[in-house]
């Protein structure tokens, strides 16, 4: 398969934009993002990394924190 055929998500998954740069990085951390922060918080022992009211970005940094602690 000629590069110009290659499937283009092997570039796609190395795109990864910082939380702080999100348009919506201000709004509120989804339901989703609660419950999974909760979670990981929960497996890693770690129950201050979770608190309500955080931002979708403060969320996904610490949701990807705990990932690595946990090496996930």
């Amino acid at each position: 398969m000629s590069d110009r055929n290659k499937p283009k998500t092997e570039s796609l998954a190395k795109v990864e934009k910082d939380p702080e740069d999100w348009v919506s990085g201000d709004d509120p951390m989804t339901p989703a993002q609660a419950s999974y922060l909760k979670t990981l918080a929960e497996q890693a022992d770690d129950p201050d990394a979770y608190a309500d009211g955080l931002s979708k970005a403060e969320a996904s940094k610490r949701i990807d924190a705990l990932r690595e602690k946990l090496g996930l």
